[in-house]
């Protein structure tokens, strides 16, 4: 996306959500894209998060926690990622079934979601592992300073074999850089 369409788009923010939406926003949530949903609902996407709907009330998916979202045309598929745990500092992570959002127009939603994923991640590694493999994934959390090592072990993986792993990037991590 070039610089200046990024720079429109921030101060072209949406100001009111859609009407019907039923999400409680924080303070500093801004709403910067906003989809209807074939058969009802919205997607509101603000600074912190994905809103979805869920059941009687939509609910935020932090960026941080969005694995994966693909546009196809037609909806937006989207991987949510929950913790299942903590290595030290690492947060451990399983991924939930992909869940389909058709939307009536996609407009800026596919984009800015790609934006958004994409912007939180700062280093992405895959490392294999004795009955499978993991990625190291550092991100940037809304509202945090710094970044949060996130790992998302393949199903089968050995979870001996993955703590260790965890440990020696967490120590790799915290070792000073050397100065030139």
């Amino acid at each position: 996306m070039s610089g200046w369409r990024r720079l429109l788009r921030r101060f072209a923010a949406v100001r009111e959500p859609p009407a019907g939406f039923t999400g409680v926003l924080e303070a500093d949530e801004p709403i910067v894209a906003t989809g209807d949903l074939v058969g009802g609902g919205h997607l509101v996407l603000t600074r912190l998060g994905l809103w979805v709907p869920e059941g009687d009330e939509p609910r935020r998916v932090g960026w941080h926690l969005v694995s994966k979202a693909v546009w196809d045309r037609s909806a937006l598929v989207v991987t949510e990622a929950v913790a299942t745990g903590t290595v030290g500092a690492a947060v451990l992570l399983a991924d939930l079934p992909p869940r389909r959002f058709a939307l009536a127009q996609p407009g800026m939603v596919p984009e800015v979601v790609r934006e958004r994923v994409t912007s939180s991640i700062r280093s992405s590694n895959r490392c294999e592992l004795p009955g499978g493999g993991a990625w190291f994934v550092q991100r940037r959390v809304p509202g945090l300073d710094g970044v949060v090592l996130q790992v998302r072990a393949d199903p089968g993986t050995a979870p001996g074999a993955l703590e260790a792993m965890v440990r020696e990037v967490l120590a790799r991590l915290s070792r000073p850089v050397p100065s030139d």
